[in-house]
């Protein structure tokens, strides 16, 4: 048996205005090659780079947030290497004095210590074409790039991937980045060994690149404690080297010999000055990062948001862990709970009926709504159904103005058009039917239309009238009352 040591290096972009050292548009969603370039980011001899502020407070504020200590003060260093894409021949970052050091993200099965989280500049875009030519975008060259580092503490694959989802979902509530993984906004790097079980001794450290999401992150690492696994079985040496992850085959493969610190050759980047993190006598005001300002500005992170929802609301960990899953989904639901308060208030119900109220919009949201969000590939913020239609939709449900039936073909009108659900039930006829002599005469006309199950019924065979009850359900295009109609039916059937 062995022990699986894994410790992960995440970059994020940073959704800054402008790029870290030059003024140029940071826009990662730009297609036209080469538009957003000047001479800085394009590494001419002469320029000179200027710290981009957002960039320095955005990466503050994750540490807060990771509950990091924050530098009193830093600066950037040059990483030289040469490679296509670094127009200078070195990257400008930081190496010894990083922003934030010595944090800790809470995880289901433990703690999971942050090394450091740092602030660089991106790299352009390498394109290789079909023709064998090689082509270089610089739209994104030095786009401001946060990299974060953890200790060693990961012991498998499954924790890895919840990492890289609450640590996507914390920057996402902080509204620092998009983190998107499939959009390069969030890239992972997994540093895993395997060692002796319970041995102090590390194993050989193999990096796996450039890893795009999040069943990525777990099947490189599967596949990786494999492959390593059946090397030590054999008696043989793992090699220290850097892989990448083919999608396709499922399998990591070789790159390159990893290469070490020493070899970036870093030293301070000299057109920079020293950056402080609070006061410094005889600098004006605003060349400072004020770190207290900042911690006091985090929102409710998805963490606590996740507990508060279960205890207000409630709700199982399963629907709280839905709806925390976008700040923008959250938002939406604890809307809709202010409009059905509302409501509830403005109709005399009492705080049962408020209970099932939003426990059904719950169910309503987890399901219906993220079954059209999905459909539609769509984020809740662009949906056409306004948190006060949605409301009111759920109101008129539990308060059996329509069937649940009809309340699902109502929402996926209002995602089309963005009409209010009392337009729609008006438009199409779908309020409920609650008069039970018209039930009757349809359940009349069923029971002759159906002598076989009506038969099975009377023989006693119970299950026969749900067939029954679809019957009704269905001639009257879901609108009758599903309760009366099946107390109808047994009056009628017996």
């Amino acid at each position: 048996m062995r022990d699986v040591v894994i410790g992960l290096e995440i970059h994020a972009q940073l959704k800054t205005s402008s790029k870290m050292f030059c003024s140029c548009k940071n826009d990662p969603d730009e297609k036209n090659p080469n538009v957003n370039i000047c001479p800085v980011c394009l590494g001419h001899p002469g320029t000179l780079p200027t710290i981009n502020k957002k960039a320095v407070e955005y990466v503050v504020k994750v540490g807060h947030a990771l509950n990091c200590k924050i530098a009193g003060f830093t600066k950037f260093d040059r990483k030289n290497y040469f490679y296509p894409d670094i127009p200078k021949g070195y990257q400008i970052s930081q190496y010894d004095l990083p922003l934030c050091e010595s944090g800790f993200l809470e995880l289901s099965e433990g703690k999971v210590r942050i090394t450091r989280i740092h602030l660089e500049e991106d790299t352009a875009k390498s394109i290789h074409g079909a023709s064998g030519y090689s082509y270089v975008d610089f739209n994104r060259s030095s786009a401001p790039l946060m990299e974060l580092v953890t200790e060693p503490d990961i012991k498998s694959a499954q924790q890895a991937k919840e990492f890289c989802e609450e640590l996507q979902k914390i920057l996402q509530y902080l509204e620092v980045s998009d983190a998107n993984m499939e959009k390069g906004q969030m890239r992972c790097e997994v540093n895993i060994s395997l060692k002796e079980k319970g041995s102090d001794e590390f194993g050989t450290k193999v990096e796996i690149k450039n890893l795009n999401s999040f069943k990525a992150v777990k099947e490189a690492i599967e596949f990786e404690i494999k492959r390593q696994s059946e090397i030590l079985d054999k008696k043989e040496k793992v090699i220290q080297e850097t892989r990448g992850w083919d999608e396709n085959k499922k399998i990591t493969f070789s790159q390159r010999k990893k290469e070490s610190a020493h070899d970036y050759r870093y030293f301070p980047e000299p057109d920079l000055p020293t950056l402080y993190i609070g006061k410094k006598e005889g600098l004006p005001s605003k060349d400072i990062i004020d770190s207290e300002v900042i911690k006091a500005s985090l929102p409710e992170l998805p963490k606590a948001k996740f507990v508060r929802f279960q205890e207000t609301f409630f709700m199982s960990p399963h629907d709280a862990s839905l709806l925390v899953l976008s700040k923008h989904l959250s938002f939406y639901f604890e809307n809709v709970v202010s409009e059905l308060r509302e409501l509830a208030k403005e109709n005399n119900k009492d705080e049962e009926f408020e209970k099932k109220l939003i426990k059904t919009a719950i169910n309503y949201i987890n399901t219906d709504l993220r079954k059209i969000l999905n459909e539609k590939n769509q984020d809740i913020k662009d949906i056409k159904i306004s948190e006060e239609n949605f409301a009111e939709l759920i109101f008129m449900t539990v308060d059996k103005k329509i069937t649940s039936a009809a309340a699902k073909a109502v929402l996926e009108e209002m995602a089309e058009t963005g009409a209010d659900p009392d337009h729609i039930v008006e438009q199409k006829g779908l309020l409920q039917i609650d008069d039970p002599n018209q039930i009757s005469e349809i359940a009349k006309k069923v029971i002759e239309e159906n002598p076989k199950p009506t038969e099975d019924y009377k023989k006693g065979n119970k299950n026969s009238i749900q067939f029954l009850l679809g019957q009704i359900m269905a001639k009257t295009k879901g609108k009758a009352n599903p309760k009366i109609a099946k107390e109808v039916l047994e009056k009628l059937l017996s």
